[in-house]
């Protein structure tokens, strides 16, 4: 756990949060400047700064493996996941992230 990190702090409920999903890796909640009409991120409960810091497969199988948990209750089959991995490429939170985006069409490329 970093103690400067907001979503250590969300994952170690310090900082109250409604889950949507919650296990004993990942927990997964709604984006609070949602960019769709379904936007949730799912974050693992150990800190990671960004996806460069990750060396254990088993961390993007725990991620990766909730996200169709999450869409599949929701009845969501159509989704955009994106993982930004620095400042330039949008990190405004230091910890790894995934962001799932539902509810209206996207484009590409990305902006």
């Amino acid at each position: 756990m970093n103690s400067d990190c907001i979503f250590c702090k969300i994952a170690n409920k310090e900082i109250p949060s409604n889950f949507i999903y919650e296990d004993e890796n990942v927990v997964a909640f709604n984006d609070l400047n949602p960019q769709a009409p379904v936007h949730f991120l799912v974050i693992p409960k150990n800190h990671y700064s960004s996806l460069n810091e990750i060396k254990d497969s088993k961390v993007f199988g725990d991620i990766f493996s909730t996200i169709p948990k999450i869409t599949e209750k929701m009845g969501i089959k159509e989704y955009r996941t994106v993982v930004n991995t620095g400042a330039s490429a949008g990190q405004t939170v230091f910890h790894i992230h995934v962001h799932v985006m539902a509810g209206r069409e996207f484009t590409w490329p990305a902006g």
